[in-house]
């Protein structure tokens, strides 16, 4: 993996990654992976293209999101720096860039973690820059994080059934007696998740176990669960192969596409396999010292200076 490997090996591997150029890394998998130009069987039976849901027809598309001229500091350090962004309702948008280029940062301001110290965030037509996250939740804003964050100790079908919260209408009092409307609305809610999460990422077989004994793959896959049970109309994946074989990712990928087309939802994605990022992306932003130095499509992006600089470095003539 790129993350065992020495600082100027590793960028030198993520560069040739991105021009689709390392020979024995990530070929098992991306002969495998859903490609743009190759449709891909789903989970069930039907055939899907790579490109994430749009309006038919190639109309123009309404910013759901926007990100204008965000600012966000730690003590002198400078974590973005004047970032502006515009995803479009149904959009597969990728954010790329070395480690430490503000990426997570930017996911931390829209899902209400962070308060960014100068600009706006727009969605839908609304400003939630001062939104507190469970509001931006109400909004049906979704996101997974970089590394895991399940309760452990508590069983798959409990920690996608949290997704559900913000759906609830019974109070404390109410769900704490489990009884009458609030029993029922449960056990809507868990049939709800039954049907429509746990089926669609074949979690059956693992739904009543434990979150804690369950492989790394699969614990990413509940959490993508999770994440769906709130049923979003924006979805923020932190890094959803980080850590992940060849296999794990091929799967992990086609869960991706497949919920983005049943749901029609707009994803933003943060993802180091540049294979992934440039095999499913309808547009990809990169980030080096937390300002964005490119943005387009894939293929555009990979022949950016700017963003060959960041990944390689530049020569530095020595009198």
């Amino acid at each position: 993996m790129i993350e065992n490997l020495p600082k100027e090996a590793a960028r030198q591997v993520a560069f040739r990654e991105l021009q689709g150029e390392v020979p024995g890394m990530r070929d098992e998998a991306s002969a495998r992976r859903p490609t743009k130009t190759r449709p891909t069987k789903t989970l069930d039976g039907a055939t899907v293209s790579a490109h994430s849901p749009g309006t038919p027809g190639g109309h123009e598309r309404m910013a759901l999101l926007a990100l204008e001229n965000l600012h966000l500091s730690f003590g002198g350090v400078a974590a973005l720096a004047g970032v502006s962004l515009e995803i479009n309702a149904g959009d597969f948008f990728a954010i790329i860039g070395p480690n430490g280029a503000g990426k997570t940062s930017i996911f931390n301001c829209i899902s209400g973690i962070y308060a960014p110290a100068r600009g706006r965030i727009v969605f839908d037509g609304r400003d939630i820059t001062r939104l507190k996250p469970h509001q931006r939740a109400e909004l049906r804003i979704a996101r997974t994080f970089q590394n895991i964050a399940l309760f452990r100790g508590m069983s798959v079908l409990d920690n996608v059934k949290i997704g559900r919260h913000v759906h609830l209408r019974s109070g404390v009092l109410a769900c704490g007696l489990y009884y009458g409307r609030a029993a029922r609305e449960e056990q809507a809610h868990r049939a709800i998740v039954e049907r429509e999460i746990i089926d669609l990422l074949e979690l059956q077989d693992i739904r009543h176990k434990i979150v804690g004994t369950l492989p790394y793959g699969q614990q990413k896959r509940v959490e993508l669960a999770r994440a769906l049970a709130l049923d979003p109309v924006l979805l923020l994946l932190d890094e959803p192969t980080a850590g992940m074989n060849a296999e794990e990712t091929e799967d992990m990928v086609r869960f991706i596409l497949y919920v983005a087309r049943v749901k029609r939802l707009t994803v933003v994605m943060i993802e180091h396999d540049m294979g992934v990022v440039m095999d499913i992306s309808d547009r990809v932003a990169v980030l080096d010292f937390g300002k964005k130095i490119a943005e387009g499509a894939p293929a555009q992006v990979q022949q950016d200076a700017n963003v060959i600089k960041a990944y390689l470095g530049e020569d530095v003539e020595v009198a």
